[in-house]
């Protein structure tokens, strides 16, 4: 990953993925509140020239940006002070291209106007970030496209080295030594039981260990769970994206009950 120059002075970074679906199909997960709240952070979006689009990524977290194209359902573009009132306006635009087969490729680029290299680590970070969602997104429009949804984030910070975290966390669960594809059923006390199937298995960079799965009944959706080093500290977080008409009941009976058990699995120090 490195961040691209061009003649106009534009530095930049971009990423992309082929997904399922029309482009309608496609714009409304990636262009609208409901859509990108379903695989992202939660979104409000004004669907507008001058909107206004906003990402939260938890309290006092969020990523405000005004839109300055709106096309649907093939392009948008918006302007945001992400990287602090000193730094320059980021220009991001959201590309939708049909393909044949039913498939679309989904591109974003991210753009700073600045002979400087100040912001190129955080440019080369939303790079490496978007893989991550991207494999999310694929799975929403495989599996749950258009279907109402609710986000359970939960997470813990602990001293171990992430390769211990990972290890006693996924042996608490019982998925320690579980392999990509394969399906079962998670029951763990104080915990809801749940299927899981194996969408991705790994320790690719910046994770050091890693799960993406399919869950099913009673809470039919997706997870992503991750130990990643911060600091002299590891977190552990684990994304929960439920799905169905019940799923906001479903977060809200899920939530204490997970929250309590990582809590107990990796006490505050």
């Amino acid at each position: 990953m490195s961040v691209k120059r061009d003649a106009t002075g534009r530095r930049f970074v971009e990423a992309e993925v082929e997904v399922p679906g029309t482009p309608e199909e496609v714009w409304r997960a990636i262009a609208t509140g409901p859509g990108i709240s379903s695989w992202f952070v939660p979104t409000d979006v004004d669907e507008r020239v001058g909107g206004v689009a906003k990402c939260s990524f938890g309290p006092g977290m969020d990523s405000i940006s005004t839109i300055t194209t709106w096309d649907p359902p093939r392009r948008f573009a918006s302007d945001s002070q992400d990287l602090g009132p000193e730094a320059p306006t980021v220009a991001t635009e959201w590309i939708v291209e049909a393909k044949s087969g039913g498939t679309c490729i989904v591109r974003v680029v991210h753009s700073l106007f600045t002979d400087s290299d100040d912001w190129d680590n955080e440019l080369e970070a939303w790079e490496g970030g978007w893989p991550d969602f991207f494999r999310i997104l694929r799975l929403y429009l495989e599996h749950f496209q258009g279907q109402p949804s609710a986000l359970l984030p939960v997470s813990a910070m602990t001293s171990l080295e992430p390769g211990e975290a990972w290890k006693k966390f996924s042996t608490a669960l019982g998925v320690l030594d579980i392999a990509e594809g394969e399906e079962r059923r998670v029951d763990v006390a104080g915990l809801p039981s749940f299927e899981i199937h194996v969408e991705g298995v790994g320790q690719k960079p910046p994770h050091q260990g890693e799960l993406l799965v399919r869950t099913g009944e009673p809470t039919p959706g997706l997870a992503h769970w991750f130990a990643l080093k911060m600091g002299e500290q590891t977190m552990l977080s684990l994304r929960f994206y439920v799905y169905g008409d019940s799923a906001q009941e479903a977060v809200q009976r899920a939530e204490p009950l997970w929250n309590a058990w990582i809590s107990e699995q990796f006490p505050a120090s």
